[in-house]
C-alpha cells in the first residue's frame, strides 16, 4: 500500500512505486472510475485508437475494401 496526500487544489502525487509498476511517465493520461460500492479504480490510458486496428478481424474472414462499402452507407 502507498499513501498520498490531496492538496487544496485537488492534486496529488502518485507514489513512485505505483508509477514504476504501471510504467507511468509525465504526461500520461489516467482514467478514474467510481464503482457503486465506493471503490475508485485508476488506470493508465495507454491505448490509442490505432492500437485497436485489426481487433475485429477473424481468421478466414474475407476483407472488404472501403470503396466496396460506400454503396451501403446511410
Amino acid at each position: 500500500m502507498a499513501d498520498a496526500t490531496l492538496t487544496a487544489k485537488g492534486q496529488t502525487t502518485i507514489p513512485k512505486e505505483i508509477r514504476e509498476r504501471l510504467g507511468l511517465e509525465a504526461g500520461d493520461k489516467l482514467v478514474f472510475t467510481a464503482l457503486s460500492d465506493g471503490t475508485v479504480v485508476m488506470r493508465a490510458k495507454t491505448r490509442s485508437l490505432l492500437d485497436l486496428a485489426g481487433s475485429l478481424t477473424r481468421p478466414g474472414q474475407p476483407t472488404v475494401a472501403v470503396d466496396e462499402m460506400k454503396p451501403f452507407r446511410a
